[in-house]
């Protein structure tokens, strides 16, 4: 369970507070999409190509639309910038996602890393941390990789 999902369990049961799943789901997509804006991030800056990217991603996903998903975009690097790294944002969206889900996430941040046509080394080990965060070993953050990062040339993603 979610470090969230926990925390509002942990409420409802001590306080008397309501836990509604809808929220603790709206948090997860925003932990996701600030995870995402993180990757985009990485280099220091969010260009216009990473987040239209990102806007492409995240509708129909965690948005029903993309001014909703421009608008989760927002919400997110304000959650990116209170949060102190990747390994939380991990934590509130949860490891015990079903396996296809977490895959799905981290093919989602090697196509936020390559929004501009390339893969920086630094968005290549900051992805691959968050495979090892979400419980990948190396062959399957690896296959993600090479799925994702199919349709860029081999000269413009790193060498592991």
């Amino acid at each position: 369970m979610p470090l969230i999902a926990r925390l509002r369990a942990y409420a409802a049961e001590m306080f008397g507070a309501p836990a509604s799943p809808l929220d603790a789901e709206a948090e997860q997509h925003l932990a996701a999409a600030a995870l995402l804006v993180h990757v985009a991030r990485v280099d220091g800056t969010l260009a216009a190509v990473e987040r239209d990217r990102l806007a492409r991603l995240l509708t129909n996903r965690f948005a029903p639309s993309e001014a909703r998903a421009r608008a989760l975009i927002e919400r997110a690097i304000n959650f990116d910038d209170e949060t102190r790294d990747v390994a939380e944002l991990v934590e509130m969206i949860g490891r015990d996602l079903p396996e296809d889900e977490r895959r799905s996430l981290l093919g989602l941040a090697w196509a936020v890393a390559a929004a501009d046509g390339q893969v920086h080394e630094f968005e290549d080990d900051l992805v691959w941390r968050v495979g090892q965060l979400l419980g990948f070993d190396d062959a399957a953050i690896t296959a993600t990789r090479a799925v994702a990062l199919s349709g860029l040339p081999a000269q413009q993603v790193p060498v592991r």
